[in-house]
């Protein structure tokens, strides 16, 4: 059987004396993708923080393929591959669209395929093409979380976390979004995605966690027969 790219095991951390996350388990395998969904503020945020590095573990293994990153340094984890996009389009407002995603490739292994990665987050966001020049202070909120995904893409992700992408946007961004993502995840780049829009989650997914009160409540091992009042139902304990 196959070693998960990313195995989460007993997972336990917070902030200050306020604990968070309370054993969370799930795993990950080559080509999968994940969704992880439930109430706001139970958790999911501060997992994909944890598991990037931006939060340290207080206890529990962390692992992306087979190597211990639990406590390590952001910019290390990066090295290794794994990229988080996180909430609120984290961008510098005062350059240009393709000054933001040429720093997105700064890690070392990303160097090498900065332009061939260009290419492909042009290809994926016509948009940003047309406003390659623009400041990104500038652009519409879709926009700007085409950016944020495009400049995950330049750091040439084994693995890419996703952190709620269409969080305010309007319905046509989200299916923008939704084909975009779509594609990365079909040329083989595993995935994790944090969404709040279920049917969104249903559409991108093989599989799905329902993350409460800070813990696993719910492993769905297949989206395939699944609707959204099944889910709905789930999350709220009625139909």
């Amino acid at each position: 059987m196959a070693q998960p790219i990313l195995e989460i095991d007993d997972l336990v951390t917070g902030y200050g004396r306020t604990q968070v996350l309370w054993g969370v388990t799930l795993a990950l395998n080559e080509g999968e993708r994940i969704g992880l969904f439930g109430p706001n503020g139970h958790g999911k945020s501060t997992l994909l923080k944890t598991v990037s590095g931006l939060l340290k573990p207080w206890r529990g293994a962390i692992r992306l393929n087979g190597e211990s990153i639990g406590g390590v340094q952001p910019r290390a984890v990066v090295d290794r591959g794994l990229i988080h996009v996180p909430q609120g389009n984290v961008l510098f407002p005062q350059l240009t669209v393709v000054e933001n995603l040429r720093l997105g490739a700064y890690a070392r292994r990303a160097r090498a395929e900065r332009e061939p990665n260009l290419a492909r987050v042009f290809e994926l966001f016509p948009r940003l093409a047309e406003r390659r020049r623009q400041l990104s202070r500038t652009l519409s909120g879709g926009e700007r979380q085409m950016l944020a995904i495009g400049v995950g893409l330049m750091g040439a992700p084994k693995l890419l976390m996703l952190d709620e992408p269409t969080l305010g946007l309007a319905p046509k961004l989200k299916d923008e979004l939704l084909d975009a993502i779509g594609k990365i995840s079909r040329v083989g780049v595993p995935l994790v995605l944090v969404e709040q829009d279920v049917e969104f989650l249903v559409a991108l997914t093989d599989r799905l966690y329902m993350i409460n009160h800070g813990a696993v409540a719910l492993d769905i091992a297949s989206t395939d027969r699944l609707d959204h009042g099944e889910i709905m139902q789930m999350y709220f304990g009625k139909g």
